[in-house]
């Protein structure tokens, strides 16, 4: 029961923060054509604050088991390569393509993550969360990209060079890079004993910490403003395939394989932390990317609304039954 309450809790604000949106858009306070105006704020400012402190919000790169990373982000590419052939059968649409397939790979790992782990297994699941948000989030977004150039119906033919173009440019990916090298400046700022952080220049970092904090509520607004009941007999078929490949076969996969094959080598913090990975709904950013790269908005706004309420029995039962083969 504890373990479904959690759930709930992790699920629910996100949800009435999409039901606040769609209430603010219905009243007239914005309108729907305000949403892409946004999106673009969210896509190209907030988010890359976020990302660049919760990446440097790491407090040491040292002694860290490289083996759960390495699976996560195996695992991570290795979904994206199956699940890219099933789209195109899924739907003819291009557009649509790119949304679904980030559907597969793509959770909600910045914004429930850290907590979740936290949740399931206290402090060590937390470090160990974060310290994965280093590689799997520039993962992701890189994912993210390539399936969006790779779908976009403004584009003929697949460039390799304006694929890795895209992904070079995208604001995510820059942020998370700023925040990598920033860490590594930090590090030898402590090898060789100088006192200086970020930290310390407050005017720049209480910026970036406002920056941040507007993140994940505005984006969530937004979703409610974009979001449309008609749209969900159009996108049916597209929004059964994704909340299922995201709430059934992912979690199934990832944790399933990793409980069979690599039980030895994983602790419960690591568990708690592929939970965050493979279990928790589709990211919150995947839809002003997509917005950013021409692909279908409406179908991404649905699958992070409909993954989020059945993630909430996705992540109770996959704490129940890790916790009940004794692995938490």
């Amino acid at each position: 029961m504890q373990s479904l309450i959690f759930a709930l809790e992790a699920v629910l604000p996100i949800i009435l923060m999409v039901v606040l949106g769609y209430f603010i858009k219905r009243i007239g306070l914005v309108k729907q054509s305000d949403a892409k105006i946004l999106n673009k704020l969210v896509f190209r400012v907030f988010l890359p604050a976020m990302l660049f402190l919760n990446v440097y919000s790491i407090k040491t790169v040292s002694g860290i088991n490289c083996g759960y990373i390495l699976y996560a982000v195996a695992a991570a590419i290795t979904i994206f390569l199956i699940t890219l052939p099933i789209i195109m059968t899924v739907t003819s649409k291009k557009e649509r393509r790119g949304a679904l397939l980030q559907s597969s790979f793509r959770s909600n790992y910045a914004l429930i993550g850290i907590p979740l782990a936290e949740s399931l297994f206290g402090a060590e699941g937390a470090a160990v969360a974060t310290l994965l948000s280093a590689a799997i989030i520039p993962v992701f977004n890189t994912l993210a990209v390539i399936a969006l150039s790779i779908f976009n119906p403004n584009s003929q033919k697949i460039s390799v060079k304006k694929i890795v173009l895209d992904v070079i440019k995208n604001p995510l990916i820059i942020s998370i890079f700023v925040g990598v090298v920033a860490l590594g400046v930090r590090a030898l700022f402590v090898k060789f004993g100088v006192s200086f952080r970020l930290t310390d220049i407050q005017p720049v970092y209480k910026v970036l910490s406002y920056l941040s904090s507007v993140a994940t509520p505005l984006a969530l607004l937004v979703l409610g403003i974009q979001f449309e009941f008609s749209a969900v007999s159009e996108l049916k078929k597209e929004i059964c395939f994704g909340v299922l490949i995201r709430t059934v076969a992912v979690p199934i996969l990832g944790l399933g394989i990793a409980y069979i094959f690599f039980n030895d080598h994983f602790n419960g913090a690591h568990f708690a932390t592929f939970v965050a990975v493979f279990a928790t709904p589709v990211a919150v950013s995947s839809v002003p990317m997509v917005q950013e790269m021409d692909g279908d908005v409406a179908l991404a706004g649905q699958l992070v609304i409909w993954t989020t309420v059945a993630s909430a029995l996705t992540v109770f039962l996959a704490s129940f039954i890790l916790k009940s083969v004794g692995v938490f």
